[in-house]
């Protein structure tokens, strides 16, 4: 039995969101926060009831603190992460370019994150996890990142711990061509691997999302998941087809729902559920995480999965 639930590594910047909607230069004030795929879900993993440790690098700078601060506060385990002196924290900025489009820049050329490599990965707390988590987004911010992922998958794929691989792809970071091999190298050391529709297809052929997900589980996986969004989710799961349909949910910031999907999934996982106990909690997650602005704010506790069910009286006393 594992330490931790899950263990991850990658990037978390800090986010500046303008307070309101339009163009960015007309915002005259912002909201600052934190974001990171990888860090949102053990966020995720934290408040389900798990216990996660992320693995990271900031900068020896106010952002970096509050990188650290916000991630401790989750209750989210920081003794693999490293203060950078020599590079400074990354940027993202959420621009809500209208109510229904939301546009995501970044500034983490030369980062903090961006350095680091695989001796910042200690093998002693992969190996003490029921899962290691990594993204498609990590191995694209240099090359000592790359060999840090490969060198987290090996270590746990060597200890028996699972690996989770969320293809998570970033145009901006590479190209697609680039992208889908590298991808496609990751597939082959993961477990459990989480996709959209348009990422799947960087590394197959397929069509329909069951066929995407099946084709993907060739190549290694366990289980494969791909989300549709607003449509749920459909999955590959031991040789098993499932879909499962989204919870309808007025959706007030879509970033972040797969990171709570994925968090929630895995946690469940990791408990040995049956897969459509792990589903039924995973879109519950992701509904949850719409309904509230930010990256990981809107991610729910074990105890309120229930609520977006209850057709009843919407105040609780």
């Amino acid at each position: 039995m594992g330490v931790y639930d899950l263990v991850t590594l990658g990037e978390t910047m800090a986010l500046f969101t303008p307070e309101r909607t339009g163009l960015l230069r007309h915002a005259h004030t912002f909201h600052l926060g934190v974001a990171g795929a990888e860090s949102n879900v053990a966020i995720g993993i934290r408040r389900l009831g798990g216990r996660s440790a992320w693995i990271g690098r900031v900068g020896d700078d106010e952002l970096g603190r509050l990188v650290l601060r916000t991630l401790a506060a989750e209750g989210v385990d920081l003794q693999g992460t490293y203060a950078d002196a020599e590079a400074p924290t990354g940027l993202m900025i959420k621009e809500h370019r209208m109510p229904t489009v939301t546009r995501v820049t970044y500034y983490r050329a030369g980062s903090a994150g961006s350095r680091l490599r695989p001796e910042d990965v200690p093998a002693d707390l992969v190996r003490a996890a029921r899962a290691v988590h990594v993204t498609g987004i990590t191995p694209a911010l240099s090359g000592t990142a790359r060999d840090a992922v490969y060198a987290a998958m090996e270590t746990a794929r060597a200890a028996g711990v699972t690996v989770s691989l969320d293809f998570n792809y970033r145009s901006a970071l590479w190209n697609a061509a680039a992208a889908g091999k590298e991808l496609r190298a990751l597939t082959a050391l993961a477990d459990v691997v989480f996709a959209t529709v348009a990422e799947a297809r960087l590394v197959t052929d397929g069509a329909a999302p069951a066929h995407l997900a099946a084709e993907i589980a060739a190549l290694g996986p366990r289980h494969t998941l791909i989300k549709l969004g607003e449509r749920g989710v459909v999955a590959h799961c031991d040789g098993q087809p499932y879909e499962y349909a989204a919870l309808p949910v007025s959706v007030v910031d879509p970033v972040g729902a797969g990171d709570a999907f994925a968090a929630a999934y895995l946690v469940e996982f990791g408990l040995g559920r049956p897969v459509d106990e792990c589903l039924t909690t995973a879109v519950t997650a992701g509904a949850f995480a719409v309904t509230v602005p930010g990256d990981w704010e809107g991610m729910p506790s074990r105890a309120e999965l229930d609520l977006l069910r209850a057709d009843d009286d919407p105040v609780l006393r």
